[in-house]
């Protein structure tokens, strides 16, 4: 629903004004420490690529991968629908194949494209739920990968068999693979949402845990200084 960010926070704040107790550290999702991929793209010349995922609203995961060592830019976006309906207010009502989507350029000598799905799975958000991510529910919100080549598709894949085998999580992983979907950036105002509102309650109970998470399971990945999309660096 497009409202219901707006609702959480207002219930939010309904609760301490009441006089509750809000704990952001126990609210997020939780972190999980897993194998790195035992199959990964090869080593080659480009000093640059792309990744496109989804993993839930948007705001955490850029916020996440800002704050990555080896990623230029991470852009708030919509991927799996078409050009015409990849409008915010749109893409919430649920029916449009597109999911929020973040796409990321980082540089492959620096971090591998699955190093990248590392993060993604073990911090950026939960792979095991099915068109949702903590209070957001709906298509729109679910745990996709958008390969930009054959080769991404393949580590993806392997990557998820992997975690599968391994049982990393206490369920299978629900994260789908959709190729050959383009991606559209997200409204300006949805971009360095995370850094440009530290307070807010959403972020501070759903999406700053994350960025915390991978300074503590990836602190040799970890960079303070965000690589913003509007504002200098």
């Amino acid at each position: 629903m497009i409202l219901k960010r707006t609702l959480f926070i207002a219930g939010l704040v309904a609760l301490a004004l009441a006089g509750a107790q809000i704990y952001p550290s126990s609210a997020g999702e939780e972190a999980r420490v897993i194998p790195a991929p035992a199959s990964d793209e090869a080593a080659g010349s480009a000093s640059t690529e792309v990744a496109v995922i989804a993993g839930g609203c948007f705001w955490g995961v850029q916020g996440v991968y800002q704050h990555v060592e080896g990623v230029s830019s991470a852009v708030s976006g919509y991927a799996g629908g078409e050009e015409k309906s990849a409008h915010y207010n749109i893409v919430g009502m649920g029916s449009t194949g597109h999911a929020e989507a973040v796409q990321v350029t980082f540089d492959p000598k620096k971090i591998t494209y699955g190093q990248i799905l590392q993060i993604y799975f073990s911090v950026a958000h939960d792979p095991t739920q099915l068109n949702r991510q903590g209070p957001d529910t709906g298509t729109q919100y679910r745990s996709t990968i958008f390969p930009r080549s054959a080769e991404q598709a393949k580590v993806a894949k392997a990557y998820i068999a992997q975690l599968d085998a391994a049982k990393a999580f206490p369920k299978a992983i629900a994260t789908t693979i959709e190729p050959d979907k383009a991606f559209y950036p997200a409204e300006d105002y949805h971009q360095d949402y995370l850094t440009l509102h530290p307070n807010q309650p959403y972020i501070v109970i759903n999406d700053l845990p994350k960025v915390e998470n991978l300074k503590r399971i990836f602190p040799d990945r970890f960079r303070s200084k965000p690589a913003l999309v509007l504002a200098k660096n």
